[in-house]
C-alpha cells in the first residue's frame, strides 16, 4: 500500500512541477536585445552603429517599434522568422526603458 501512495504522491508531483503557470513563459525583452541589438545600439540604445537608431531618444510607439523589428529598416536585419511575435514584442517593451527624459 505505501508504494502505491508514493507513486500516486510521486505522479502528482511531477504532473503539478510540469504545468506552466500563466505568464511564466513571457520572453526576456532585455536579454533579447542583449544577444541580437547591442552590436549597433550598445546597451544603452545610444551606440549607433551601422546606422541603427538612437533609441534613448526614439519617439516610436511600442507598435511602430515592433513593425520595424519584425520588418527591419535600411541595414537592420528583418526579425520575423528569427524571433517569434511575442519575443519581438518583449524587445519593444524593452527598449521603451531606455528612452531619455
Amino acid at each position: 500500500m505505501n508504494r502505491i501512495v508514493f507513486l500516486a504522491v510521486t505522479g502528482m508531483l511531477v504532473w503539478a512541477c510540469s504545468e506552466k503557470t500563466p505568464g511564466s513563459t513571457q520572453p526576456d525583452g532585455q536579454a533579447i536585445f542583449e544577444k541580437y541589438c547591442v552590436l549597433c545600439h550598445g546597451k544603452d540604445g545610444a551606440l549607433g552603429l551601422n546606422g541603427a537608431g538612437d533609441l534613448t531618444k526614439s519617439t516610436l510607439t511600442v507598435e511602430e517599434k515592433v513593425t520595424r523589428i519584425t520588418r527591419g529598416k535600411g541595414m537592420m536585419t528583418p526579425y520575423e522568422g528569427i524571433l517569434t511575435p511575442e519575443e519581438i514584442r518583449a524587445v519593444a517593451l524593452y527598449t521603451q526603458q531606455l528612452k531619455q527624459p
